[in-house]
């Protein structure tokens, strides 16, 4: 089967046939690296909900938490960026099946004991911690393999036992997201998962039109009683024609809000504060430019209504081409420093 390119402008997943041997050892290195820098203790799976990190949605920082991913693009130094930006958090992507309901990072490299635990370990060692991410724009998914909503649920309860995790992240887009099966299959297990552990903020990312997303999936959760913390829309890849990415961007929040207090009956704050904004960083997969003015406009957006959620994909975008910008997840084809998407999200004070 021959390699394929990562995807752009779809969030943004993983081929399990172009992992480099290199990211999978990044991480090792990383934590050596920042367990030497820090004096900080590492968090442990058993520190859930303890320090600063305590709490539901409030969590301090916890709002943005902009994608990490080690399957390729070059995985940056997540201390680095935690320094030169003082972003807290990270959404780790992506976890995936590794067949049998088995839930593995890309579906291939371990669950713990690789480069991935490394990463957290790294970003915890420095003050930070991680939203681990479910889904993405590639499979193969647990969303879709995992036989039945219970099953399901104990695979998200396996990644969230290993590292202690005080928040988890379902993204779920492309044919998953057209099955009404896997849609029932999502809102039952984060029901159950919810149940079991209500301290754990939830957040669903799903796509989004122009004018905001359909309300398939939210009206389903809300008649099966599931509140996700946050429903993060991906407001891009709108067919080319959109030259003002952030006023898009706020138009289809807006229909998000929309939704939400249709299905919900939330008032406008209520609906506000349980909705997040999933972005993409530099040229979309359908060729859009999304600057760090555009991400301005909707860190200002997201501040002004307190959103839930504020995030992008993805930290290893943040960075300047250095020459033609290539669809590798390593650069954002517009002009900017290193960083500076980061920076403009962490400034929004959320």
């Amino acid at each position: 089967m021959p390699s394929q390119d990562p995807p752009v402008g779809s969030h943004r997943a993983a081929s399990p046939l172009r992992l480099r041997p290199a990211a999978l050892a990044l991480g090792s290195a990383l934590a050596c690296a920042a367990l030497a820098a820090t004096a900080v203790p590492p968090a442990s799976a058993t520190a859930r909900g303890t320090g600063a990190a305590a709490g539901v949605a409030g969590s301090p920082g916890m709002a943005v938490a902009p994608y990490f991913y080690n399957g390729w693009g070059d995985p940056p130094d997540p201390v680095a960026v935690m320094r030169a930006t003082g972003v807290r958090w990270f959404s780790m992507a992506f976890v995936l099946d590794g067949g049998g309901c088995d839930p593995r990072w890309d579906g291939t490299r371990p669950l713990t004991g690789g480069a991935d635990q490394a990463t957290v370990d790294t970003v915890r060692a420095a003050g930070g911690d991680v939203i681990a991410s479910f889904g993405g724009g590639r499979g193969p998914y647990l969303e879709t393999e995992c036989p039945d909503a219970a099953a399901l649920a104990a695979a998200y309860r396996r990644v969230i036992d290993a590292y202690g995790l005080r928040a988890i992240d379902v993204d779920i887009e492309g044919a998953p997201y057209a099955d009404a099966g896997v849609r029932r299959k999502v809102v039952e297990a984060l029901k159950s998962v919810k149940a079991a552990d209500p301290g754990l903020v939830e957040y669903v990312t799903f796509p989004s039109g122009g004018d905001g997303p359909d309300a398939t999936l939210v009206d389903r959760a809300a008649a099966s009683g599931l509140r996700p913390d946050g429903w993060s829309i991906m407001p891009f890849d709108f067919g080319g024609a959109e030259h003002d990415m952030g006023a898009a961007t706020v138009r289809a929040a807006e229909g998000l809000a929309r939704v939400l207090r249709s299905a919900y009956g939330y008032d406008a704050a209520d609906a506000y504060h349980h909705m997040g904004i999933s972005s993409e960083n530099g040229v979309t997969g359908d060729g859009e430019a999304i600057t760090q003015a555009d991400f301005r406009t909707v860190a200002a957006y997201a501040a002004r209504h307190r959103l839930a959620r504020l995030t992008f994909w993805s930290v290893n975008r943040d960075r300047p081409c250095p020459g033609a910008y290539r669809t590798d997840d390593t650069c954002s084809g517009v002009a900017q420093r290193d960083w500076d998407f980061t920076k403009v999200l962490v400034g929004s004070g959320l």
